[in-house]
């Protein structure tokens, strides 16, 4: 029976103390969030929770525009993504039971601490990869590959003359005939010299064979 009578006790004291609360004069509480930094910039979806009424929670338009039942002496905290949170407490003797006020966000920048991301998840991968890595050629070593004979050598076969080899082989044609104009033009199929070079051309590829 004591106990019956103690928890009796216990919720009549909670009721009145939830009746002493709810006595609180209800004011409409409406405003706008706009950015500290500019007064034309409003902010939109400001989350805004009333710490002395349980925590509810209420969020702004997405003009920044707010309106909603609140109590006198309520604290609300605004808060928002970017911006620091700030705290704004409904004043007591509000006049025609509506409170309108203009709230001011601060933006905020948070440096964050360098993440690094590696390729590999362990460090027998790393090890692996370091021992097998091949490392680019430096300037002196592209360049001795530039000027390698096989290299020339394909360069020439593959790539077409440009103007200035050709001017060079039209000055030297023209300077042959000035120079034979007067005499019978060379034959190069009655030049011995280039018939053994042929020869020797063609006996060197049976011998490779």
């Amino acid at each position: 029976m004591k106990y019956l009578v103690g928890l009796l006790l216990l919720f009549v004291s909670i009721g009145a103390f939830a009746q002493k609360s709810d006595n609180r004069p209800i004011v409409q509480f409406t405003g706008i969030v706009r950015n500290a930094d500019s007064t034309k910039v409003t902010i939109p979806y400001v989350t805004i929770t009333n710490l002395s009424a349980n925590k509810v929670v209420n969020t702004s338009n997405y003009r920044g525009y707010f309106s909603f039942v609140a109590h006198e002496q309520d604290t609300l905290r605004f808060s928002c993504v970017g911006y620091g949170q700030m705290l704004v407490v409904i004043p007591s003797n509000v006049p025609s039971k509506s409170y309108t006020t203009e709230v001011a966000l601060k933006a905020q920048i948070i440096n964050l601490p360098t993440f690094h991301v590696f390729p590999w998840a362990t460090t027998d991968e790393f090890k692996k990869d370091f021992l097998t890595i091949k490392l680019a050629d430096d300037d002196l070593e592209i360049a001795r590959k530039n000027i390698s004979k096989a290299t020339l050598s394909a360069l020439y076969n593959t790539l077409p003359r440009n103007a200035q080899e050709i001017q060079s082989a039209n000055a030297q044609a023209m300077h042959t005939s000035i120079l034979n104009q007067h005499s019978l033009t060379p034959n190069p199929l009655l030049n011995p010299f280039a018939w053994g070079s042929l020869i020797k051309t063609i006996s060197d590829a049976d011998s490779k064979k």
